[in-house]
């Protein structure tokens, strides 16, 4: 955590850490140094792009003091020459101090320089812009929560308390010396403390110690009255108005407010929220955040034993093969020598440059880890505090942070980039003619496909799979094979053979189960198959009448659903669904009837005649109807004339239930007659015929019904 307490400009703990409009933290002396003078005509500029916010607490928008401009964007933030801090941030040269003065005046005359000029101040991490008001530095808000955090990790980290004055200064680590010279340096990689003479003596800075980073040794722990004081500190106060505790949030301004502000009216066109709920809320907020950042850093954690067993698997695997290598080249004549140099060698380099591949890996996802853990014991110390205000100051920005730290763990992170496997395979047979060309030789099965389940899906009575080839594997793959079962657990079979990836099976049973599974194929023979996966496909249908299949006199319109035909004639025209299995009910609704027309609804195949009505041959099933009477007829045969014919407005369904093999029709919810037809068995399309105007439309996708009227008889 000790990096999220540091001060992004002078590299050491927090001192009296301020935030700006940014919501980053910067140490209020370091913000004095940072600060600059801006040109007047650029400043009434910054000044006019802020004013576009609304009013806030201190005569401004919280926004108002953020310029439109960053250092990175327009290339200004420092009008005058400037000097860099160990971080490389720019900061204000000292103002000379008159003969006599001390530093500390000049300091004051500069903070004086910085509140009674056009200043601003540039965020050392974003490089965002904000104009300075009348009141200075001492306008932006005190980060009492950090503060007290930073003194927190100060006390747990130093001297118990009442300790000696000796005991509280840092000493020298590395001293020969009694007692040891008092610590001059801190290196924060080695985190060794040195003493001057040591420091030149055992950390020089050059060679490998030339990156590391020397700074001021800590200070010694807080007193035990600091301590007692930051126990039993009291809750801040509103700085405009004494004594006035904090009991709203405004929303717009992201700053507590009392109750005198609001009637003041400087919120009064603001979102106001109450403070306890608010910091609730962002407190709960920032903890659900944070779930998926410990969750993200248990896998990393568990990736990282993951890459060193890998780095423990390629080195025993490229010792074996190493070994392998050298038996088979000793056995051969002397004029393998020289190829035999050459296949240690290509060895050595794939280890090599496995062993490199993971140690970046490696040292990658170990920065990310320690990022995210430092940032999580951060937020989880941040959440122990009592202080709604001051966690509300933070919140907005800590919530941010910890969702980009989570999408910083992007798909595929914490996938090995390399295999510990070495394919590599020496046939130590060939003619002694061929030995110049002697290499690694790949006879490896194919690799077994991984199932792209997040592409696998259903749609009516279709399936589609998705698969793709492991990486990291290097053995060739010519195409293939993808079986499915028969949506009752049976036996699989093959439905597609090729080289793509992406399969859609159409036809398939409503209401089913499928099972699928792939397997490759190359020279060498068969793979394996890959993990089954099960698909369901949809409960009911859902289709429209087929353009393709109808005849050139059937009209459609409202995308297929509605069917019409201005022949005298019967013309036929079927759905582009196919049912071969399971019960399955649709309706048909009566939008145009005159002129005496003679409808038919019903089931065929797919090679029914589509110029006479339906049933008059063998190939359909239907009931056809007039104003007064229905009939059903198949092969031209008429039964069970049933009175109560059709109209407009009228509404004739059609229950096919393949489960039972029967066929079973209703007029406005009525059964009309017995159970039409039985014995049906085979591939059956929705069908219809149609003549002399009529129109009808089309209604699919509904429940077979279990509340129909009783049928409706009236003889043969």
């Amino acid at each position: 955590m000790e990096e999220e307490l540091k001060c992004p400009v002078c590299g050491s703990l927090f001192r009296e850490p301020i935030i700006l409009p940014c919501s980053h933290n910067v140490c209020l002396p370091c913000a004095r140094t940072i600060a600059v003078q801006t040109p007047d005509g650029e400043q009434h500029l910054a000044n006019a792009a802020g004013g576009l916010g609304g009013g806030a607490a201190g005569g401004g928008d919280h926004a108002d003091k953020l310029s439109l401009y960053s250092e990175t964007d327009s290339g200004y933030g420092s009008y005058t020459p400037s000097l860099k801090s160990p971080n490389g941030v720019r900061v204000l040269p000292m103002v000379p101090a008159p003969p006599g003065s001390s530093a500390a005046a000049a300091r004051g005359a500069a903070c004086s320089s910085l509140s009674s000029s056009s200043s601003s101040i540039t965020c050392p991490q974003c490089h965002r812009s904000a104009s300075l008001d009348h009141r200075g530095l001492r306008g932006f808000q005190r980060n009492r929560l950090l503060e007290a955090i930073v003194q927190r990790y100060q006390q747990s980290r130093g001297t118990a308390p009442g300790a000696s004055a000796a005991a509280a200064v840092a000493v020298c680590q590395l001293c020969d010396r009694t007692p040891p010279e008092p610590a001059a340096a801190l290196c924060e990689q080695c985190d060794v403390l040195y003493c001057a003479a040591c420091q030149l003596k055992c950390h020089p800075s050059r060679g490998p110690f030339a990156k590391h980073r020397l700074v001021q040794p800590p200070p010694p722990p807080a007193p035990p009255e600091a301590a007692a004081a930051h126990a039993a500190r009291k809750f801040p106060t509103c700085p405009e108005h004494d004594m006035e505790n904090y009991s709203m949030y405004c929303v717009s301004c992201r700053s507590p407010v009392c109750y005198l502000c609001l009637e003041e009216g400087r919120h009064g066109k603001h979102e106001v929220k109450p403070l306890g709920a608010t910091w609730k809320q962002h407190k709960a907020q920032l903890s659900q955040a944070l779930n998926g950042v410990s969750d993200k850093a248990k896998e990393a954690k568990e990736f990282l034993v993951q890459l060193k067993n890998i780095l423990q698997q390629i080195q025993e695997n490229g010792l074996d093969y190493e070994a392998c290598l050298v038996a088979q080249c000793d056995a051969l004549v002397e004029a393998l020598t020289r190829q035999k140099a050459k296949l240690l060698t290509k060895v050595t380099k794939e280890r090599e440059h496995k062993l490199k591949m993971v140690w970046d890996q490696i040292n990658h996802c170990t920065l990310k880890l320690r990022q995210s853990t430092g940032l999580m014991e951060y937020c989880l110390e941040v959440m122990k505090e009592n202080d709604p205000s001051g966690f509300l100051q933070i919140s907005d920005a800590l919530i941010k942070r910890v969702q980009l730290s989570q999408e910083q763990w992007v798909k595929g992170a914490l996938e090995p980039k390399v295999s510990a496997e070495f394919d590599l395979t020496l046939d130590s047979e060939p003619l002694l003619q061929a030995i110049h060309q002697l290499d690694f030789i790949q006879m490896k099965l194919p690799p077994v496909p991984l199932l792209q389940l997040e592409k696998c899906c259903t749609r009516n009575n279709s399936v589609t799979l998705a698969w793709r080839t492991p990486p990291f594997t290097h053995s060739p793959v010519d195409g293939y094979i993808l079986e499915l079962d028969d949506g009752d657990g049976g036996q699989f079979r093959e439905v597609y053979v090729g080289k793509e990836t992406l399969c859609t099976i159409d036809g398939l049973h409503f209401n089913s189960t499928y099972n699928a599974r792939v397997k490759a194929f190359s020279t060498a023979g068969l793979g394996p198959y890959s993990k089954t996966v099960v698909l369901q496909t949809s409960d009911v249908a859902w289709f429209t009448f087929d353009p393709n299949s109808g005849h050139r006199d059937i009209i459609l319109s409202n995308d297929n659903q509605t069917a019409t035909c201005s022949s005298y004639d019967d013309r036929v025209v079927l759905g582009t669904a196919a049912f071969s299995k399971g019960a399955h009910y649709w309706e048909l609704h009566v939008d145009r009837y005159d002129n005496h027309p003679d409808p038919a609804f019903g089931v065929a195949r797919a090679s029914v005649a589509k110029d006479m009505m339906l049933g008059k041959d063998d190939r359909a099933w239907a009931m056809y109807v007039d104003n007064h009477r229905s009939w059903f007829m198949h092969c031209n045969s008429h039964t069970n004339r049933t009175e109560g014919g059709v109209c407009k407005g009228a509404t004739v369904g059609v229950l096919l239930d393949l489960n039972k093999h029967t066929l079973t029709f209703f007029i406005n919810g009525q059964q009309q007659g017995p159970t039409a037809f039985s014995h049906v068995d085979g591939v059956f399309m929705p069908a219809l015929s149609l003549n002399r105007n009529v129109q009808v439309t089309l209604h699919t996708g509904l429940e077979v019904p279990t509340n129909l009227g009783r049928p409706k008889l009236s003889g043969n």
